[in-house]
């Protein structure tokens, strides 16, 4: 088995095109497929790799080889070039079928554009000043600019429906024109006053808050629910397996009717165990006023913060104990 006459042919290096050039034949072309050392091919892009294959396959005449040649010739450019079998397999049917293996150039399609970048320009102008109306509100003010005040500028977008105004506005040279930011806006509850509780010496303002004695292995463990007296410091404990409604609501009314004093007051933090709809039916039927905590005022609820720490760590540890 042969090509060209002796073997594959052999590789050398342009120095001046910085690539490999086929020089001349004589290798083993068993000999050469066998080699364990890696084969870099420098390339500047797909055009030189595409001019190299079709001048391998013209030197060693491809469509004059037989079987056993071809695919000898197949596997020397698949590892020369380190392209896919595939790959190959289109070239050598670009080759067979033309003669030549080029890049194919690709002609897309494109719809002409209508608007144009004064016509995006023009529109986040108008938003701008109107206040970024609706998408029909917009179209009835770009209509009359042209129809009623026969401003020439708008004789496109006087056309424009309501959905292409929505897509214009989504374009980058839109929002480059016509930029809106607005702050995130907090969510507003209506459950318990956020302020700070005012005992003026009296008992019966209580701080509560919740300690979750950690998880393992996927299961919760325990919760805590502290609540100490502002006033007096008289704490009471509770512990509950979960802090869903079914199970804290029961242990609140415990815990409140073991206070020796009237509760007038009951804050916590803004955490949805406490800031709920159950909670405030419960307290409201008790005559108690709810309060929580304001933002950026760490000390609001300080002290039961503190009790957490004090008795609960201390007494019960900071390990998992299982619900």
């Amino acid at each position: 088995m042969s090509l060209k006459g002796v073997g594959i042919g052999m590789l050398g290096i342009d120095h001046q095109h910085g690539r490999f050039e086929v020089v001349r034949p004589g290798a083993d072309p068993a000999a050469f497929l066998a080699g364990a050392e890696p084969v870099e091919f420098a390339a500047q892009g797909r055009k030189d790799i595409y001019e190299w294959v079709e001048r391998v396959l013209v030197w060693h005449e491809y469509a004059r080889q037989g079987k056993a040649a071809r695919g000898l010739l197949r596997r020397y450019v698949e590892k020369m070039t380190g392209l896919s079998r595939a790959q190959v397999t289109r070239f050598i049917a670009a080759y067979q079928a033309t003669g030549r293996v080029r890049v194919t150039e690709y002609e897309r399609h494109r719809f002409a554009a209508r608007y144009t970048k004064a016509d995006v320009e023009l529109l986040a102008y108008v938003d701008k000043a109107h206040g970024n109306r609706s998408g029909p509100a917009t179209r009835r003010i770009l209509e009359r600019e042209y129809e009623v005040h026969g401003i020439a500028a708008y004789q496109r977008l006087a056309r424009i429906s309501s959905a292409q105004i929505y897509r214009l506005r989504a374009t980058a040279a839109y929002r480059k024109r016509n930029a809106t930011y607005e702050p995130t806006r907090p969510t507003v509850t209506a459950i318990g006053e956020r302020r700070r509780p005012e005992p003026n010496g009296r008992p019966g303002y209580l701080r509560i808050d919740t300690v979750h004695q950690g998880d393992f292995e996927g299961a919760k463990g325990v919760y805590h629910i502290n609540a100490v007296d502002e006033v007096t410091q008289w704490q009471v404990m509770a512990a509950t397996p979960k802090i869903s409604e079914l199970w804290l609501i029961p242990v609140l009314e415990a815990m409140i009717g073991q206070f020796p004093f009237l509760i007038r007051g009951f804050h916590s933090d803004n955490g949805s165990e406490y800031i709920n709809y159950d909670v405030s039916r419960l307290l409201g039927k008790l005559l108690i006023e709810q309060t929580k905590s304001r933002s950026h005022h760490s000390n609001d609820n300080a002290l039961v913060e503190a009790k957490n720490g004090a008795v609960i760590g201390k007494h019960l540890g900071y390990g998992y104990i299982d619900a």
